[in-house]
């Protein structure tokens, strides 16, 4: 009997409720992470994504709420936790990596201090050894001179610096499980690469399981194991990073990887999906992508059932790609 994965998320939805209507910004979206995987979570901007990442970590404030569905997490449901169990959980056992690092760090105070409060804040330990311990997390994630660092500043450290400073402060209570939401859009592709280096050797180290939230197809085809493609709150197609990016087999999946410059020739025009994302205040039943989508027909006036067209992979379209 295979052992259960570390994070299992069933029939989420989560809406934001408001004068003007309700928000679906995650509607029925399910997927499952493995002790040490990488998933992928991609999508234009709206496509409720980070939302999800949001939900896992309990981040969500009124007027939002969860309103269906099950996160679990090592056996626990994170749907059911009070303020004071999420507080041994968030940040020791499950971090988050926001994608301004500022969201994290205190511009007021060292970073000495900034890691060492993390670690105290979990761990019965001295002052000593916790900044042991941040000493080790600057060097994890390729910061030199972790004691001259430790000393200064956030303003003192360029934006590259400062995220891995912020990854640094994730890592330090070693989680089981880290969401990254988009942690290295703002990155030169030097600085990029060498972040997705770093996470990945963490990742594979230690085991941590990981969920990197972006719209970059080619971050995700360096870093992840499995991809969930998500489009206006739903997922629609998710499998092995190989399956998604070589096989797609939803029309969203190959507009987005016709998106992406390095896959066009050389001379030839840029692919764009027509059409603009949808509001979720005004989504109806059906397929959302359908005014989008070349394959489109009647048929999709209705809303597709989740299919597994072959093991491992799972689909929502009524016109799978060929």
């Amino acid at each position: 009997m295979s052992a259960p994965p570390l994070l299992q998320v069933d029939g989420l939805r989560m809406h934001f409720f408001t004068k003007a209507g309700v928000v679906k910004a995650v509607d029925d979206v399910s997927f499952r992470v493995e002790r040490g995987e990488i998933l992928g979570l991609v999508g234009e901007s709206g496509s409720g994504k980070s939302m999800t990442g949001y939900s896992i970590l309990g981040l969500v404030d009124p007027p939002g709420r969860i309103v269906e569905g099950r996160i679990v997490f090592d056996g626990t449901d994170l749907t059911r936790l009070d303020a004071a169990a999420w507080r041994r959980i968030r940040g020791n056992r499950i971090a988050m990596i926001f994608q301004d690092p500022m969201m994290t760090l205190n511009p007021v105070l060292r970073i000495d201090t900034q890691i060492v409060e993390a670690v105290l804040a979990h761990a019965d330990v001295s002052r000593e050894s916790a900044l042991a311990r941040a000493r080790e997390a600057l060097v994890k994630v390729g910061i030199a001179s972790p004691d001259e660092r430790l000393l200064a500043y956030p303003h003192q450290f360029s934006g590259g610096m400062r995220q891995r400073v912020a990854i640094a402060i994730a890592l330090v209570n070693g989680p089981d499980l880290i969401i990254a939401d988009e942690p290295t859009t703002a990155l030169d592709v030097t600085i990029q690469g060498q972040i997705l280096f770093e996470m990945q050797k963490v990742c594979r180290e230690s085991g941590t399981a990981l969920v990197w939230i972006t719209h970059d197809l080619s971050v995700i085809a360096g870093i992840a194991d499995e991809v969930c493609v998500m489009y206006a709150g739903r997922f629609v197609e998710s499998g092995t990073v190989a399956d998604i990016l070589d096989r797609p087999l939803h029309p969203y999946s190959r507009g987005l990887i016709d998106s992406v410059p390095s896959r066009n020739e050389r001379g030839r025009p840029l692919r764009q999906i027509p059409g603009m994302t949808p509001s979720l205040l005004s989504l109806g039943e059906g397929c959302p992508f359908r005014e989008r989508c070349t394959s489109a027909t009647p048929r999709c006036a209705e809303s597709p059932a989740v299919t597994e067209p072959s093991p491992g992979r799972r689909l929502r379209c009524f016109h799978p790609l060929q």
